[in-house]
């Protein structure tokens, strides 16, 4: 068994700005038409819950690095994050397939200013 680690940290403020500036096309190079869904949902949080996901996404890809021969193995589009029932968020991989995580954890935070999400993942893979 391995557990690996992943962690980031964005302004909220980048990724409003990102938005602004580019519309569209910077939100459908990043995120999925479920997430691109949730947080236009999300009304007067939604920048927040864009950089939630942003920061999610950076994680994800530094958690599951070290299982990639190349980084650039994985998208922005192979990794989704979306909500349970309960509201919890949900790391849900598309057209990519990594058989030895057994399990994977994710968990998303903001305050004013910063988004920060960290993800945990346990393998079967040994070192």
């Amino acid at each position: 068994m391995r557990v690996l680690c992943g962690t980031d940290i964005i302004e909220i403020s980048r990724i409003k700005e990102s938005i602004e500036r580019s519309g569209s096309t910077f939100t459908n190079m990043i995120f999925t038409p479920n997430e691109i869904e949730y947080c236009e949902s999300r009304k007067g949080a939604k920048y927040t819950h864009y950089a939630g996901r942003f920061a999610a996404k950076e994680a994800i890809f530094k958690a599951v690095s070290s299982l990639l021969k190349n980084k650039f193995d994985i998208s922005w589009h192979n990794a989704e994050v979306i909500n349970d029932e309960n509201g919890n968020p949900k790391v849900k991989f598309l057209n990519i397939k990594f058989d030895e995580i057994k399990d994977i954890d994710i968990s998303i935070s903001h305050c004013r200013e910063y988004a920060v999400a960290t993800v945990i993942l346990i393998t079967e893979k040994e070192d």
